[in-house]
């Protein structure tokens, strides 16, 4: 479903908000990237700026007009400042915007799109969309970056998706971030309580402090690889002990 929303810049200027678009993007899971018209691109202030979302950039398409763009999607969404002249369905709060993006993104293609850096998008790029959206500000200053734009709209799509019945949300947990299992767990304490007794930290059994540590440790969740690390700084300490 993410895969149908592309976001569309119309002749962006400067090529780092491209990157910093691209960047914006993949942290919501968003891969389709349009370009009409872009002053310059590739650039490798667009490559610097999208750090670790170079293949959004790669993956990119760049067209001649914002019709060719959108003439697929089922919706346009054109972000913009309110124009009352043209009588577009206009969603005042971007969430509302986002489900309903969602919606037609499960059927067919839907694009979001931003006009240029300084004004925007003309009337007429307007009436290629067929809502418009804006995004809530402080009324005395609601100037917004192009790519800072581009986050809260891509992140308001992602929260949508994310709250939908049947999207069955859930991203792989990365290997590093497992939990340990309960006997890792329970081997990482009996570490621990072997080391303050050789180490004279406690000089009896003293089932109050380590329930006590068993909490901060419980609390605090460590991963496996953490619970590892954990385990191998206990194993340096015990062998640095007296008669080890």
């Amino acid at each position: 479903m993410l895969s149908n929303i592309r976001i569309v810049l119309v002749q962006t200027f400067h090529p780092g908000n491209i990157g910093a678009t691209a960047r914006a993007m993949k942290t919501m899971g968003l891969s389709e990237l349009l370009l009409v018209n872009p002053r310059a691109f590739p650039d490798d202030e667009a490559t610097r700026m999208a750090a670790g979302a170079t293949d959004v950039l790669e993956n990119a398409r760049c067209v001649s007009s914002l019709e060719e763009a959108v003439s697929d999607c089922v919706q346009v969404v054109g972000a913009s400042a309110r124009l009352r002249s043209l009588p577009l369905p206009h969603f005042d709060e971007p969430d509302d915007m986002a489900q309903q993006v969602i919606e037609n993104a499960a059927q067919a293609p839907a694009a979001l799109v931003f006009g240029r850096e300084r004004s925007g998008l003309t009337n007429d790029e307007i009436r290629c969309c067929t809502h418009q959206v804006s995004i809530p500000a402080n009324p005395e200053y609601g100037i917004l970056n192009l790519s800072q734009a581009v986050q809260i709209l891509a992140y308001e799509v992602h929260r949508a998706w994310r709250k939908r019945d049947d999207s069955h949300f859930m991203y792989q947990r990365p290997l590093e971030a497992t939990p340990p299992s309960r006997e890792q767990f329970v081997h990482f304490q009996e570490h621990l309580g072997r080391l303050m007794q050789q180490s004279g930290f406690l000089t009896q059994p003293h089932a109050r402090t380590e329930e006590q540590l068993q909490a901060l440790f419980s609390r605090a969740q460590p991963s496996r690889k953490e619970l590892s690390l954990l385990r191998g700084l206990l194993s340096a300490f015990e062998a640095h002990l007296p008669g080890q």
